[in-house]
């Protein structure tokens, strides 16, 4: 009896903690939607918890909502992008679920929905709690914060971006009542999990659809646990798509999905390979596919482990998942969301600075390196792959020569690093990652970074960067996910913490080198965990290829990279020297009897916003190479803003016929940048059609070419404009719009 009513006075306390406060406003959808497009306008909105009057919570930004029913457990009952009215929600689930010490808890959700196709609301008071799940005990509204410290270097950015992102974080609490560890089959011995404490986090950000999602575990037992696995958000999203017979290839739910538990290539599609997956629904018994293996659950958790002790007192995160509603299935529309989210949450991927990669470490090819971008505005030196520079050489000659040099570079007003290769070689057997049968490391080789050469490599990196001074860093073949099935290893102690513990591992360095302002080069995607640029996508061996069709490619691989991606945030190369072989067809060098297609390739990467690495022991030989790259370079910073803003993707080069990209900045004051390139041996003359839309012009707008005639263009009421453009051959012309 006493446990009964000790189970029931728990039960009502959770309740009556969990009810809406009661200085919440009002949800009022009608009033609060925003019909502002937030790609263009900013917002009056800003984000809010609401209550209904039916006792349930809201958490809106006038773009997009979540609604939480708060009994008889906490859970999403609705996901709406209130600009199209629309749902993404068809199912309820519990909010995240849990395996600790071996048993697998549900965290919030309800239980009995009729079908699982769509969600009415008079379903959700007849519905239950699991009574085995976590139950609701409170919930706090927070500002957002921010997931680690950034030091600035706003004179590479087009704009000082806000950090953290600013909105609002709502905090949801859970525990197990009484009723749940009795149904635990020898529930005295877990006795001690009613002590844990189980809070799921929900940010939403101003003036955008994206909402933040991450759970923590905070051990308040005297004993300590294993969290074994978990799933951070459990989404039965409303399919696009009803198909009968199965597919190859699904067409997922409206919504872009990244995480910073992500590693392993150039863009994110690897995120489903390390921490997202969207699976079949087994609940949704009345789908259309005869098999029912429509794939519209979204999942986040990692594909192995984390398998982390927590002792008392200790708390465990999880890692965050950014979820992204799309009201539009346009490509161009799709990408221009999916990077306006990633600028807000990873804004150091802003920083666009103008680079050189200098082949030799030795002291005066450096010196030469750095008075020569001093000279023409370029603002960063990286000692390149092969150059000899060297990490792991912690000698004090070499300390002090690094710091000698960066001190240089610091007082020509260059930032100076250089470059490291970490995965894809093998260091020895008792170090190498051990993979488990059938599986091989993503680059053929790799060390575990919890080996103790993984180990002793990071500390070495803290050190070098601690006491030269340098504030570049270029990290090549960073961890890419292998996991490790070693038990010797110190850092791990097998195969399903294996990946987790090398993740923390990495992106603790990437995050202090946020806090110090070292500028992070990795051809990986780890800008949600700090770093700042990765490759825009090329194939290397194609800086081989003739001059000329270098020149037409460069093109191309930029406007397919920039769909996903902002110009600051891929790099492209320019190999001064031979490289990969190519010969003289391919060489630039000497760079004065190439001025004619060195301009050009300077005209392609600023004129797109896109910084490329310089490869060669310099950047000029002759006052006429110098004051090429000097024009190019004062182009760019003169329009840096509109340069590094969003890019409109016109026409693709295919050496054909004119080829051309817009930038756009609606918030600025030059609100558009046509860049118009001319691939053939005589000049054309053209009218094109553009879509100014995201530029923010209506009816009109002043239009200045490349030689400052100023004229005045009529736009139509569906945002076209008609102009007149003209190229000299093998050049280009670029016109910009404003008020």
């Amino acid at each position: 009896m006493k446990l009964m009513l000790l189970a029931f006075s728990l039960l009502v306390g959770l309740a009556a903690s969990s009810q809406p406060k009661p200085n919440l406003p009002v949800y009022n959808k009608e009033k609060l939607s925003t019909h502002a497009d937030w790609l263009i306008e900013q917002t009056a909105t800003k984000t809010q918890l609401f209550r209904t009057e039916d006792g349930k919570l809201v958490l809106s930004n006038g773009i997009v909502s979540r609604t939480f029913t708060t009994k008889p457990n906490c859970a999403t009952v609705s996901l709406d992008l209130l600009s199209n009215n629309e749902s993404f929600l068809r199912s309820v689930r519990p909010e995240a679920e849990l395996t600790i010490d071996g048993l697998t808890f549900a965290v919030g959700g309800l239980v009995g929905q009729p079908i699982q196709n769509y969600l009415l609301p008079e379903w959700i008071n007849q519905m239950t709690a699991d009574p085995a799940s976590f139950k609701l005990k409170d919930y706090r509204v927070e500002e957002t914060k921010e997931r680690f410290p950034w030091k600035k270097r706003t004179t590479w950015m087009p704009k000082d971006m806000p950090w953290p992102a600013p909105g609002k974080e709502l905090i949801f609490t859970y525990q197990l009542d009484e009723q749940a560890i009795n149904l635990i089959p020898e529930h005295t011995k877990f006795a001690y999990l009613k002590d844990i404490e189980v809070s799921v986090h929900y940010e939403l950000y101003d003036q955008m659809p994206v909402f933040s999602k991450w759970v923590t575990v905070e051990n308040k037992s005297s004993q300590s646990i294993r969290i074994n696995r978990f799933k951070s958000e459990i989404l039965a999203a409303t399919e696009p798509e009803s198909n009968v017979d199965n597919r190859k290839s699904w067409t997922y739910p409206n919504i872009t999905v990244e995480t910073d538990y992500n590693f392993g290539g150039m863009t994110d599609e690897s995120i489903l390979e390390s921490s997202v997956a969207w699976n079949l629904d087994p609940l949704y018994k009345t789908q259309v596919n005869y098999e029912r293996n429509m794939p519209c659950l979204l999942e986040v958790y990692p594909k192995y482990g984390p398998d982390q002790e927590l002792a008392p007192g200790k708390t465990f995160s999880t890692y965050r998942a950014w979820e992204l509603l799309h009201d539009s299935w346009d490509r161009e529309r799709k990408g221009l969301e999916h990077r306006r989210m990633m600028r807000a949450m990873a804004p150091w991927a802003t920083e666009n600075p103008i680079l050189m990669h200098v082949r030799s470490a030795e002291t005066e090819a450096v010196k030469k390196a750095i008075d020569q971008c001093a000279e023409v505005g370029f603002e960063k030196v990286i000692m390149t792959f092969g150059s000899g520079f060297n990490t792991e050489d912690a000698s004090p000659e070499n300390l002090e020569r690094m710091k000698m040099l960066a001190d240089y570079a610091h007082s020509k007003g260059i930032t100076l690093g250089g470059y490291s290769l970490l995965a894809s070689r093998s260091i020895d057997k008792e170090n190498d990652v051990v993979m488990p049968a059938g599986k091989t490391p993503r680059f053929g080789n790799s060390p575990c970074i919890e080996s103790k050469w993984g180990q002793d490599y990071f500390k070495q990196l803290y050190n070098f960067y601690e006491k030269t001074g340098l504030d570049n860093f270029e990290h090549d073949g960073s961890y890419p996910g292998d996991i490790c099935a070693s038990t010797v290893h110190p850092g791990h102690r097998g195969l399903e913490d294996s990946q987790w513990n090398q993740y923390q591992r990495i992106t603790d360095f990437y995050k202090w080198c946020r806090s110090k302002g070292i500028y992070l080069n990795v051809p990986d995607y780890y800008f949600l965990s700090g770093s700042n640029k990765t490759g825009m996508g090329y194939r290397e061996t194609n800086w081989s290829l003739p001059r000329e069709q270098q020149e037409i490619i460069e093109r191309q691989n930029i406007y397919d990279g920039t769909w996903h991606k902002s110009p600051s945030m891929g790099w492209m190369f320019v190999p001064l020297v031979e490289y990969q072989g190519g010969g003289q067809a391919a060489t630039i060098e000497p760079l004065k009897e190439h001025l004619p297609h060195y301009e050009q390739r300077l005209a392609n990467l600023f004129g797109a916003g896109v910084q490329a690495c310089y490869r060669g022991p310099q950047l000029f030989d002759a006052p006429e190479t110098k004051a090429i790259v000097a024009k190019w370079v004062a182009f760019y910073k003169t329009h840096r803003r509109i340069l590094d803003g969003d890019i409109i993707h016109i026409r693709r080069a295919d050496g054909r016929d004119y080829d051309a990209i817009l930038h756009v900045d609606p918030q600025g004051t030059e609100k558009g940048l046509l860049m118009i390139y001319n691939p053939l041996n005589e000049p054309i003359k053209r009218k094109i059609n553009v879509n100014l839309y995201y530029t923010g012009l209506k009816n009109r707008a002043k239009l200045t070419d490349r030689n400052g005639k100023v004229s005045t263009l009529p736009i139509s009421t569906d945002n076209h404009a008609w102009i007149d453009v003209e190229v000299p051959a093998k050049s280009q012309s670029w016109y910009i719009f404003s008020e």
